[in-house]
């Protein structure tokens, strides 16, 4: 079907995955076939050095029905995935991972869902094939995520989910730099719902995501959605004040009591004592530090991404510039 006014956008983020993309296109074209109604595939390419770029741009002059943007470099999952929703034209836009451990067959139920009357659909991974490793760090992230933000979805891991079109707008009107998708599309929805969805061993390559990056995936989900971390240090600060003057009172009574020797006069007490403190201290400096490098990040006022062309149709679209989604655009034939 043709890209013109499109019902349906599916959205994927593609990094290093030259050997999924052709099998991951014909799965995608055919199930949206299945749901009936116009639609559009865009594949982000998020500076990939394996050819992926150039299969994106392949694909894009074979497949009417396909658009390719391609970053200068890469900026990261969550922003080739604003950058993909700032192009998305549909009523319903449904996000996908491009390693095919999600099957593009599942796009239907969720744009059923959306007909329902959903704001949001969110995805549950049934029978996960990752690693323990893997499976340990997203349910710790999940954990983390409901209690930092009260929204009660079970996989934010998950990036095959379903927005309506009012959900994407609002998601593009945010200018913060950190940006993590499904919880900031969770605080504009009004109706959410969650189904079961298959979960594949990926074809080929592998995750990108380290432990490095799971770590710092978890700092961006509780300092760039929610204040609670600052409020949680405020309350454990009370708390460790309350300790320590109530360790300081018994460490007197211990002393008058039994004297200066009951503990080597007590120098390794207040050593104890004196690391556990600076441990918080130097716990709390950290987390304000990740508040502040955040303010600093969107105090400057940089894009989240730069769109450096979009292919489609065998037209090609040369952007001058970015702001996280609005762009001067002059197109030409290739």
């Amino acid at each position: 079907m043709l890209r013109s006014s499109p019902w349906l956008s599916v959205v994927i983020p593609v990094y290093n995955e030259r050997a999924s993309l052709d099998e991951l296109a014909r799965r995608c074209l055919h199930a949206c076939d299945a749901v009936g109604a116009p639609y559009e595939l865009i594949l982000v390419d998020d500076g990939s050095g394996d050819g992926s770029r150039e299969a994106i741009e392949q694909l894009a002059a074979e497949h009417a029905a396909i658009t390719g943007i391609l970053l200068n470099r890469n900026y990261g999952q969550h922003a080739a995935v604003m950058a993909g929703l700032a192009h998305a034209g549909g009523e319903a836009v449904i996000t996908l991972d491009a390693d095919l451990q999600n099957p593009p067959e599942e796009i239907p139920r969720l744009a059923a869902k959306i007909r329902e009357g959903f704001d949001v659909v969110g995805t549950v991974r049934a029978h996960r094939e990752d690693s323990l490793f893997r499976r340990l760090a997203s349910n710790l992230t999940n954990r983390a995520v409901r209690l930092a933000t009260g929204v009660l979805m079970h996989d934010y891991g998950c990036m095959l989910r379903a927005y309506r079109r009012p959900v994407v707008d609002a998601i593009l009107k945010c200018r913060e730099t950190s940006t993590f998708v499904p919880v900031l599309a969770n605080s504009f929805a009004r109706r959410t719902t969650e189904i079961d969805v298959e979960h594949c061993e990926r074809a080929s390559g592998t995750s990108k995501y380290g432990l490095y990056k799971l770590v710092k995936l978890q700092f961006d989900l509780l300092t760039s959605m929610t204040t609670f971390p600052l409020r949680l240090l405020s309350i454990l600060g009370g708390i460790s004040a309350l300790l320590g003057f109530a360790f300081s009172a018994l460490l007197l009574v211990l002393r008058l009591a039994l004297g200066p020797r009951w503990a080597a006069d007590g120098v390794f007490t207040v050593f104890a004592v004196l690391f556990g403190f600076v441990g918080a201290q130097l716990l709390a400096m950290g987390l304000l530090g990740e508040y502040i490098g955040r303010i600093y990040l969107d105090v400057r006022g940089r894009p989240r991404y730069y769109v450096e062309r979009v292919v489609a149709g065998g037209s090609e679209t040369e952007m001058a510039s970015d702001e996280g989604g609005s762009a001067g655009v002059s197109q030409r034939r290739v």
